[in-house]
């Protein structure tokens, strides 16, 4: 009892702490706001004008069973998508950066999926050298299983939040490498295989109500009309916010607060599990092919426009330009390292 109690105050105290920083203040206020503003666009479209909506595309013959890369794959929203897009046909790759939870959701999908088709690859989106490592292991395996050298969807939703500030092995911030360079680069890694694809080939970018920090927007975006520009090119990007969804991303939040803010976002009606909140990245991915560059939200179908911001060409080219510097250094580095290693 007097252990119970000891652990119930050091969670107050932390929880105290946390509410008297800067970050905290981020997520309760303009979280909220943003949350609320996402919503209310979706209901005022509804009310008062017209949502856009896409079917998903049908089941057609194609000449090779499409395989789709989905990051974050051990748990929550990741884990979901796996299980359902296996469902659907998919060759299944997980990523994740636990070696054993990938082993656990791998067999958890193929004891309800006995077709599955999946393959698992440990590594860290956060971290540049894994991404390349993935890369690599990847390309070996399509060739050691006779496989065709393309991918057809490549689904980048591992994210991470973070209550403190934390520094990579290669400098950058934690959860800024997670949430946006990580899917930058690995896109950029994976694009020549999207690309190779003999069908239609796709991005799906799954975001958030907290979109108004537009990275993994103007980046898609960008991308969208950068891709739009190469006449023989089918690669097609999207971008999906899920709404709010009980994962274990708030798992560094203080355990009273994030009890707190779950029982808010329920008793409006608003918190959804992952196997719900992943009929809206089912959407995005298997939309109509030529569906590309808009924003996926609320299931069924349905798109709203996202921040303002977020379309801001201008910005969008000022990021891409310094995150391709970053992902050419980042190349120059990894040879640099691998040649020393060859020495």
């Amino acid at each position: 009892m007097v252990a119970k109690m000891r652990i119930m105050s050091k969670e107050l105290v932390e929880a105290f702490r946390f509410i008297c920083t800067v970050d905290f203040w981020i997520m309760a206020v303009l979280w909220t706001f943003s949350l609320l503003a996402s919503y209310w666009q979706f209901f005022s479209h509804g009310l008062f004008g017209r949502i856009v909506s896409f079917p998903r595309n049908a089941n057609i013959e194609v000449p090779l069973r499409p395989l789709c890369i989905i990051t974050g794959a051990t748990s929550g929203l990741g884990a979901a998508a796996a299980y359902a897009l296996s469902k659907e046909g998919f060759i299944v790759v997980l990523v994740g950066r636990s070696a054993h939870r990938l082993s656990e959701r791998v067999a958890e999908i193929c004891k309800h999926n006995k077709d599955a088709h999946l393959k698992a690859f440990q590594a860290d989106i956060s971290s540049i050298e894994s991404i390349l490592h993935f890369r690599c292991s990847l390309e070996q395996w399509l060739l050691e299983s006779n496989m065709h050298a393309s991918v057809q969807l490549l689904i980048n939703n591992a994210g991470m939040l973070a209550t403190s500030c934390r520094i990579t092995a290669e400098g950058f911030d934690e959860m800024m490498a997670t949430n946006y360079m990580g899917p930058f680069f690995l896109t950029k890694h994976l694009l020549p295989l999207l690309r190779n694809s003999p069908v239609p080939s796709r991005i799906v970018n799954v975001t958030s109500f907290t979109h108004r920090s537009v990275c993994l927007l103007l980046f898609s975006y960008e991308l969208h009309r950068r891709l739009r520009l190469e006449s023989s090119c089918h690669v097609s990007i999207l971008a999906v916010d899920p709404g709010v969804v009980k994962t274990s991303i708030m798992r560094e939040v203080p355990p009273y607060l994030s009890y707190t803010a779950f029982a808010f976002l329920t008793a409006m009606g608003l918190l959804d599990s992952p196997e719900g909140a992943v009929n809206s990245v089912l959407d995005a991915a298997l939309a109509p092919p030529e569906i590309s560059g808009v924003y996926f939200f609320g299931g069924k179908g349905r798109t709203i426009n996202s921040s303002s911001v977020s379309y801001d060409t201008g910005l969008a080219r000022e990021l891409w330009a310094t995150s391709c510097d970053l992902f050419l250094e980042a190349q120059l580095s990894a040879k640099s390292i691998s040649s020393s290693v060859q020495r």
